[in-house]
């Protein structure tokens, strides 16, 4: 028996937010001073290095748990199958549902059990728990569900990946430009077709990694300094990520056993346009090999880092033809990649 990608769904949120909204903000640096480059030219400077033109937002009225449900709801309808007879709903994400106006986390009950509850599933041994793995949650998700099918506890799970990422951040940090909300969702089955996923491959590096992206105060010194938002070191984090993630990914390819020449399409974690390009270079130089053209499909542009959304969102977008000239046909072999606070790591190589 083979475990694959029977279906997803998203929901991709409707407010766009472009980068002359930062126009107005009041940007600082660590020590609270004002930046000296204008708004417009810091905007610009973040857009040639991240490659983000615009972000989504959800509307005030939707929480992670509400938009995680929307992307749950579609990937069921795609798959065509009865959502009492999931066995487990695995939701990814890092602060839980943050309302509106509000910067208060709440996670009681898990997002996943809220997931169950929207979805009206009265079977009490479909289990439903969430993973906190910084943005690698949806991956990490996904093996935790191809553990749990390896060793026949389950025979179809729910990931689901969903971030409100608008909701915890510093409106004073420029890095806030980068943070986006969205959803996705995928149902893993045992089947007997052929592929499905070949190999996997997980770290978490915290001696010294640990508090990269971590919690802290505001970058502007009259707000409350007991108020938290999240916030990163760029500089290490992608030292971190070009020496440590080619790795993680030529081991996971190595497992799998697949030539290296035979991988249609690199999925990385939407962080960052140049890092994820210059990981995926170095992957390949690890095998001698220029990285090839049209390999690693993008939707930062669009879209800005929805964290652990970021994957199944792009993934359901090519598999439904929405990115051009990006597609998947039965057989073409995918390697998944991600990085994130923790730190942590993760890769799978999918067969399709």
């Amino acid at each position: 028996m083979n475990i694959k990608i029977m279906s997803s769904g998203s929901y991709i949120p409707t407010k766009v937010i472009n980068n002359t909204t930062f126009d107005q903000f009041d940007f600082r640096d660590e020590q609270g001073a004002p930046l000296k480059d204008s708004n417009a030219r810091t905007a610009y400077k973040l857009q040639q290095i991240t490659g983000i033109e615009e972000r989504r937002y959800v509307e005030d009225s939707l929480t992670t748990s509400d938009i995680g449900t929307i992307a749950a709801e579609n990937a069921i309808k795609n798959a065509g199958i009865d959502a009492e007879t999931l066995d487990y709903i695995i939701f990814a994400h890092n602060f839980g549902d943050v309302k509106h106006g509000t910067l208060q986390s709440d996670i009681v009950p898990s997002l996943a059990s809220r997931v169950k509850h929207n979805l009206k599933i009265a079977n009490p041994s479909c289990v439903a728990f969430d993973v906190l793995f910084g943005c690698p949650g949806w991956l990490q998700g996904v093996i935790q569900a191809y553990a749990f099918m390896k060793v026949g506890m389950a025979k179809r799970c729910l990931v689901i990946g969903a971030e409100t990422l608008s909701r915890v951040i510093d409106l004073h940090d420029r890095d806030s430009m980068i943070y986006a909300d969205g959803a996705g969702a995928t149902i893993l089955e045992l089947t007997n077709e052929e592929g499905g996923i070949l190999s996997v491959e997980s770290a978490s590096y915290t001696v010294d990694e640990a508090f990269y992206i971590h919690y802290g105060k505001s970058y502007n010194p009259d707000l409350d300094e007991n108020t938290k938002y999240i916030k990163m070191f760029g500089r290490k984090i992608y030292e971190f990520a070009l020496t440590n993630v080619p790795l993680a990914m030529k081991s996971c390819v190595d497992k799998s056993g697949v030539d290296i020449k035979k991988i249609k399409k690199v999925m990385i974690h939407q962080a960052n346009e140049k890092m994820d390009e210059a990981i995926v270079k170095r992957f390949y130089e690890l095998y001698d090999l220029e990285m090839p053209e049209h390999i690693m499909p993008m939707n930062i542009q669009k879209l800005g880092n929805s964290s652990v959304a970021t994957l199944p969102t792009l993934y359901d977008m090519i598999v439904n033809k929405q990115l051009d000239p990006h597609s998947l046909e039965k057989g073409d072999i995918v390697l998944f990649a991600s990085v994130g606070a923790g730190m942590n790591i993760n890769a799978f190589t999918y067969q399709v």
